[in-house]
């Protein structure tokens, strides 16, 4: 999430009323999480497993709930619930807006877009041209869509990340201030759920045709020119590469890669990184020739118990 201009970290300090140290002349242009952060970003880190991976990040300033050493051209913010004030930092700079109508009066349509009756369109959203929008489609804010794309009915554009920190009272909700970019040529199926970022982007790919009840994690990039059959679950910060094709009732483990032209077959779970090119089916996952090679001499050997 970028800000709409630089800030210093006196302004920010002030704002969560904390301590820091490091380089002072540092301007803060963005909030994001550690998978997505930038040059001039702020993001936080709460457990000593991943202090070392934010703190040589490419983000300029780390707030930390431990006193650590600074590196060269950064700087830390103390704090003793970094998710906290994490989250009170992106409420302030990207707050909730509620709707007053169907149609926001900040939506921009592109010419010769359809949108039937029904259809919810959030604050500056963005549509191209010659989309076709479906009944009871809802469009959160801030979602970018490009040309030539279809949405069936019931389908919901840019809800909330599934996030949460667990504290001994119950779920701590992150707040998602990130937002979804559908490319050119997406067709999309009904009753499916594409959530935003967290802080950053959830992306499907030019060319890309999903059919009916898939769900699709916040932070996912799904590639150009895929397919994604009925029931198929991804979870967040997925990276589906180019040509992928996922069969019905796929799962998807978070935090993963599928790479190029890789085929998984229906039913599989997916729980690690795979190859492109390959054939994949099962529970966990393996190429499905060797798959359907144990499956036939498991049932050879089942036969043979029993004669």
């Amino acid at each position: 999430m970028k800000l709409d201009r630089p800030y210093s970290i006196n302004e920010i300090a002030e704002i969560i009323n904390a301590e820091y140290y490091g380089d002072t002349s540092i301007q803060i242009l963005g909030l994001n999480e550690i998978h997505v952060v930038e040059n001039g970003d702020i993001t936080f880190v709460d457990h000593p497993k991943y202090y070392d991976k934010a703190l040589k990040s490419n983000a300029s300033v780390i707030i930390i709930n431990q006193k650590v050493e600074c590196p060269l051209n950064k700087l830390i913010i103390l704090s003793d619930d970094p998710f906290r004030d994490y989250n009170f930092l992106t409420r302030k700079f990207k707050p909730f807006v509620p709707a007053k109508q169907m149609i926001s009066e900040t939506a921009k349509i592109g010419e010769g877009t359809i949108i039937q009756p029904g259809t919810f369109i959030g604050n500056n959203v963005k549509i191209g041209k010659n989309c076709i929008i479906h009944p009871n489609v809802t469009i959160y804010d801030n979602v970018i869509i490009g040309n030539n794309v279809i949405i069936h009915s019931g389908t919901v554009i840019g809800a909330d990340a599934f996030y949460f920190k667990r504290r001994p009272e119950g779920y701590d909700k992150m707040h998602s201030c990130g937002n979804v970019i559908i490319e050119d040529d997406v067709e999309i199926g009904a009753c499916c759920t594409i959530d935003r970022g967290v802080s950053g982007i959830t992306k499907i790919g030019r060319g890309t045709k999903m059919n009916n009840h898939i769900q699709i994690g916040h932070d996912t990039i799904v590639g150009k020119n895929c397919l994604i059959a009925s029931q198929v679950g991804v979870a967040g910060v997925v990276k589906i590469e180019d040509n992928v094709i996922l069969w019905g009732q796929v799962g998807v483990q978070k935090d993963l890669t599928i790479g190029k032209g890789a085929i998984v077959l229906g039913q599989s779970g997916v729980p690690k990184s795979i190859e492109g090119g390959k054939v994949y089916f099962g529970s966990p996952v393996q190429e499905a020739k060797e798959k359907m090679k144990e499956i036939a001499f498991l049932k050879w050997f089942i036969k043979k118990e029993h004669n």
